[in-house]
């Protein structure tokens, strides 16, 4: 049941992984960097997307607040609704993202949390109308999420859109199918600038490999570079 899996990202030359520390080009900035990393997203026709904590917090800008009393909530998954597509999707092992409202720009939002996480947590999730799926074993098994994302809510194409540290759990577990990285005309350039993929100090040598589907020239001096990932 695991959904087709695309890494799509906007980086530098050199990997980096903020427009907003890119150099800039006569060819283009950030806006229209940002515009057509949109539009990109919307022709791949994902089901949903996916994004780390980090990430999510920045969009959903929302405090905690859980209910006075939890009462019963439900393990191991609450689905507010199953009806919903594309739905957006956050990693959010330690139970740290709160949401005001139950969608990010209409996309309906499933939380994918760590076994030990409060129940006061899930009520306030469940009271804001979001969904949400904990791990039954104490490292979040990403396959097994995947395989309830798509068993569940029918998901069969699932945009993996970052940062470095969930891209880097996904290609590290085998589970991205396809990479589809737009790269901008700027170089970051700063000393331990972070990537658009990270995973540890070992890295990613000997788990995978990429093959080129296709290389295209896009307005504002962007390059799409699409890529099959496979095991090594």
């Amino acid at each position: 049941m695991k959904p087709y899996v695309i890494c799509h990202m906007l980086a530098s030359l050199d990997g980096g992984l903020h427009p907003s520390r890119f150099t800039t080009s006569p060819d283009g900035g950030k806006a229209e960097w940002s515009s057509l990393y949109e539009r990109v997203h919307g022709d791949l026709a994902g089901d949903a997307w996916i994004v780390g904590r980090v990430t999510m917090a920045e969009m959903s800008k929302a405090g905690a607040h859980a209910p006075a009393q939890a009462g019963k909530v439900d393990r191991p998954h609450h689905f507010a609704r199953r009806d919903a597509g594309p739905y957006a999707i956050a990693l959010d092992a330690s139970g740290k993202v709160h949401f005001s409202k139950p969608d990010i720009g209409g996309d309906h939002v499933v939380v994918l949390l760590g076994r030990d996480v409060a129940d006061s947590h899930l009520a306030e999730l469940a009271a804001d109308g979001v969904s949400y799926i904990v791990a039954e074993t104490a490292e979040i098994d990403l396959a097994a999420m995947l395989d309830v994302l798509g068993r569940e809510l029918g998901i069969r194409r699932l945009l993996l859109e970052g940062g470095a540290g969930i891209n880097g759990s996904f290609f590290a577990a085998g589970l991205v199918d396809e990479l589809s990285l737009l790269v901008a005309p700027a170089i970051d350039g700063r000393a331990g600038n972070q990537g658009f993929v990270e995973f540890g100090e070992s890295g990613l040598a000997g788990r995978m490999q990429l093959s080129l589907k296709s290389c295209e020239a896009l307005e504002h001096g962007l390059v799409h570079l699409r890529y099959a990932v496979t095991a090594a």
